[in-house]
């Protein structure tokens, strides 16, 4: 495949013309317009609607961006990668995490690795728990945390711990003082939920059915982390874990442990085709120490 085109492609995306485009790549607009009419014809795909005096997208194209953006952006990473190899830079660590453990536990670790490691190279990324899957399957990081289950016949998964399913509560509400609630004590209250097809989604509304009740919604929304926001903002309650509601100030929201107890399981998300690196294995270890500390300091968090 054409690189040039495919930059072709995401400049006139991303400037919204052919001839922006061309300012941008140092290119003529028809030499730009050629480039995207030979990628439709390599892809069989209509990539920008050409019918009014803008050039827009197609859903095809947005569709084809999103799919293959990160690979896109990762073009200009090239020149840098090789400079790098050159140089006899000693590691380079693609990491993605899934956003619920993102800051609590992978940033942390990245930090020690970073630390003990000053002369490596770390690519940090952060995707949903159904994007991460393909992204790893496709080698374009070398390891995953997230939560689990994750079913992927080329991944395969380890168990870093587990953290107890928790009502997450406005300050000053009646239920904050308890030390357990139920699904029935929030039967009533407006329960904001994740998006249909979230992993957080599914156990919140399992918890609820598993009482014979249906939530009293007041909102859905894209992430757990949103959801606690919303919480110290009265906007009601939400069922999440220590590790995403330690984001929110404590003074603004109240962490109640369900019952009967229920717990999410997070861990590593590795390629089977591929042999982890030694830095990599480090990295491992930093986790499962990070992980350990954790459950040290909290009696909602247990590690492996």
């Amino acid at each position: 495949m054409n690189i040039k085109a495919l930059r072709a492609f995401r400049a006139t995306l991303s400037e919204g013309s052919l001839a922006a485009a061309g300012e941008q790549l140092h290119l003529s607009q028809p030499a730009v317009s050629r480039l995207i009419s030979a990628l439709e014809g390599e892809l069989r795909l209509t990539l920008f609607d050409r019918s009014g005096r803008n050039l827009t997208p197609t859903p095809e194209g947005t569709a084809f961006y999103r799919e293959a953006g990160r690979i896109l952006d990762n073009l200009d990473e090239i020149p840098k990668i090789a400079a790098e190899i050159r140089a006899g830079r000693k590691e380079s660590l693609r990491i993605v995490a899934m956003p619920r453990i993102a800051q609590s536990l992978v940033s942390p670790s990245v930090g020690a690795f970073l630390r003990g490691n000053p002369e490596a190279s770390v690519n940090l990324d952060v995707r949903a728990r159904r994007e991460a899957g393909k992204w790893l399957a496709g080698r374009e990081y070398d390891i995953g945390v997230g939560a689990l289950p994750v079913d992927h016949p080329e991944i395969r998964t380890e168990l870093l711990l587990r953290v107890r399913a928790q009502a997450v509560l406005p300050a000053g509400h009646p239920l904050a003082n308890r030390t357990e609630v139920s699904g029935e004590d929030l039967a009533d209250q407006p329960v904001i939920r994740l998006m249909h097809g979230l992993l957080l989604r599914d156990q919140l509304d399992d918890i609820f059915r598993s009482a014979g009740l249906e939530p009293n919604q007041s909102c859905d929304v894209a992430s757990s982390q949103l959801a606690c926001a919303l919480v110290a903002d009265g906007g009601g309650v939400t069922i999440a874990d220590e590790l995403v509601a330690s984001q929110i100030p404590g003074c603004r929201i109240r962490l109640v442990p369900l019952s009967p107890a229920r717990w999410m399981s997070f861990g590593l998300l590795i390629p089977k085709a591929r042999e982890l690196s030694e830095g990599c294995r480090e990295f491992v270890r930093i986790l499962q120490e990070k992980a350990k500390s954790l459950a040290e300091r909290s009696e909602t968090i247990e590690s492996v």
